[in-house]
């Protein structure tokens, strides 16, 4: 064949370069003949008549200049990059195309390879999710990732970062878009953002559920949170599940651990429940502090923790047990034992602060039962909110709520609701000498359940 097969160059077959003069010998020249006849047929006709019946071969090209390109628009094509890749250009410029989508269910831990660049993972149980190095990924690589079974713990290789993290954690239900810079990893950020659209700050102030009440097994100890979810600005947390913690032990995260922020339980004191965020996976805690205020929470032992909102509160006896109670819905509560705040206790017409077994810091509205007993023939007792001032009892001054007493040395009973002052404290006042039974059944602390 005179077409070189490597080249492509054709050579004429020897002795079919004439003379004037000469006699042409009918063989070459025949062998000239039949070699056009054969290229022409092996050519690609262009107006496509035919088709090529074997592999073409196309100069590798460049980005620039594609071995296969357009007569209107030359640097459109296909060019050969480095590693015996295929290459697109448009207008010089090169255009990059996905792998196959690849689907996989993962049961356990696993570490995602360059090879799995474009693949869909579903995890169908918690697991570790290693990514092998950026540098070996390389840029552009991306990935995605299904948590439908238990939360994906995903941990980037030795220092690298995940959106500027040492991990990120997937919770179940949830995907997320990984993306390679060829240095560190990213996020399509659609994850986080779903997570923090609760925490959008106009929806408000709020608590559902996560009700307080004694241990079954361990009441004096141990306090049980219900299911339930509590919001404050822009912070949210929600869990699924109940939570027992404990205050004969300083915090510690989960479920029957301490709770106090700080020190040892004490007698006779208030305790506020706080719920708590974990920053790296969003998981709910308490944490029980003296603070009436989230400032004033000792934080040593909470780091990595946000401190969400106050959920409710506890109060101790004078043996630094829990007092039992019952909760009920819009944040009141009924102690098992009414505490016995006066005892024949001595009231006259000087108005005076009376202590009361309620939360400390903070005001809440006590639920009171009172029994008076005076030796005047006429005599009626207040008591009352402090905030109103120094007020008189009597018909003829500022009433009363425990009903009058019309024979010496009788009783009269009342009962209300009122609110006390930060210092667990009403105010008491009577028409005349006499003496005071005052008993707390409970208290309403608001906290921020509408139901």
């Amino acid at each position: 064949m005179p077409r070189n097969p490597s080249t492509g160059v054709y050579s004429k077959p020897a002795g079919t370069t004439p003379s004037v003069g000469q006699v042409i010998d009918p063989a070459p020249w025949n062998a000239l003949t039949t070699d056009l006849g054969n290229e022409i047929t092996n050519s690609l006709p262009r107006d496509g008549s035919a088709p090529m019946i074997a592999p073409l071969k196309a100069a590798g090209g460049t980005v620039s200049a594609p071995g296969v390109g357009f007569a209107s628009t030359p640097q459109t094509g296909l060019y050969l990059k480095g590693g015996g890749l295929l290459g697109f250009a448009q207008n010089g410029v090169e255009v990059a195309f996905d792998q196959d989508l690849v689907y996989a269910v993962k049961s356990g831990d696993y570490t995602a390879l360059a090879s799995d660049d474009n693949a869909v993972h579903r995890f169908t149980a918690a697991a570790t999710l290693t990514l092998t190095a950026a540098a070996t990924l390389g840029a552009n690589w991306h990935y995605c990732v299904i948590a439908d079974g238990g939360d994906v713990t995903i941990d980037p290789n030795g220092s690298e970062t995940i959106d500027g993290a040492a991990t990120l954690i997937l919770k179940d239900g949830y995907s997320v878009e990984i993306i390679c810079s060829g240095a560190a990893f990213f996020t399509n950020k659609l994850f986080a953002r779903i997570q923090s659209k609760a925490d959008s700050s106009a929806v408000g102030d709020f608590i559902v559920g996560l009700t307080l009440s004694n241990n079954g097994a361990s009441p004096n100890t141990h306090i049980d949170f219900a299911a339930g979810s509590a919001r404050t600005g822009s912070s949210f947390v929600s869990s699924a599940t109940s939570l027992t913690k404990r205050v004969t032990g300083t915090f510690a995260a989960g479920t029957g651990a301490g709770g106090l922020d700080t020190g040892a339980v004490a007698a006779n004191a208030t305790y506020f429940a706080y719920a708590l965020r974990k920053d790296a996976d969003l998981s709910f805690d308490i944490v029980l502090s003296t603070s009436a205020t989230i400032g004033g929470i000792a934080t040593t032992l909470l780091t990595g923790y946000s401190i969400v909102k106050c959920i409710g509160v506890v109060l101790t006896d004078a043996n630094s047990l829990i007092r039992q109670f019952v909760m009920y819905p819009r944040d009141e509560y009924t102690f098992v034992t009414p505490a016995k705040d006066a005892l024949n206790g001595a009231i006259s017409t000087t108005s005076a602060l009376l202590a009361l077994t309620v939360p400390n810091g903070v005001k809440v509205k006590a639920k009171l039962r009172f029994e008076l007993t005076s030796s005047a023939t006429t005599n009626a007792a207040l008591i009352h909110d402090p905030a109103q001032g120094i007020l008189t009892a009597g018909i003829s001054g500022d009433g009363g709520n425990l009903g009058a007493v019309q024979v010496a040395n009788n009783y009269a009973i009342g009962s209300q609701d009122v609110w006390t002052n930060t210092s667990k404290q009403v105010r008491q006042v009577a028409g005349a000498a006499g003496n005071i039974w005052v008993w707390t059944d409970g208290f309403h602390f608001p906290c921020g359940r509408s139901a």
